[in-house]
């Protein structure tokens, strides 16, 4: 809070923040030379650089998840397809021949 009161009675997590700020405001000739302040101010009230962070790094995730799904069904789906063609059948590839053992 800008009264320097924190939910417990100490210090806001922002005070300093606001503090910053507010000298940086005083003294400055124009306003937008406390831009910077001012976003740090902000920042550390409503997070949103933080929130915006946290979704861009779960929409990746995400993404990633889903292509190694894909890549991943895509080899299964090539596994069944080597494992069920014609190719053995038509001699093109020789199968593995069995030794009988003798009894």
């Amino acid at each position: 809070m800008a009264s320097g009161f924190g939910y417990d009675g100490g210090r806001g997590r922002c005070f300093q923040f606001w503090q910053e700020f507010n000298k940086c405001y005083a003294s400055a000739d124009f306003p937008q030379q406390c831009l910077a302040q001012r976003d740090d101010y902000l920042e550390c009230l409503h997070h949103t650089k933080e929130f915006a962070r946290v979704t861009r790094i779960k929409t990746e995730e995400l993404k990633q998840a889903h292509k190694n799904q894909q890549a991943a069904e895509q080899a299964k789906k090539d596994a069944k397809t080597a494992a069920e063609s014609n190719m053995p059948r038509l001699n093109i590839i020789d199968e593995p021949v069995q030794q009988q053992t003798k009894a």
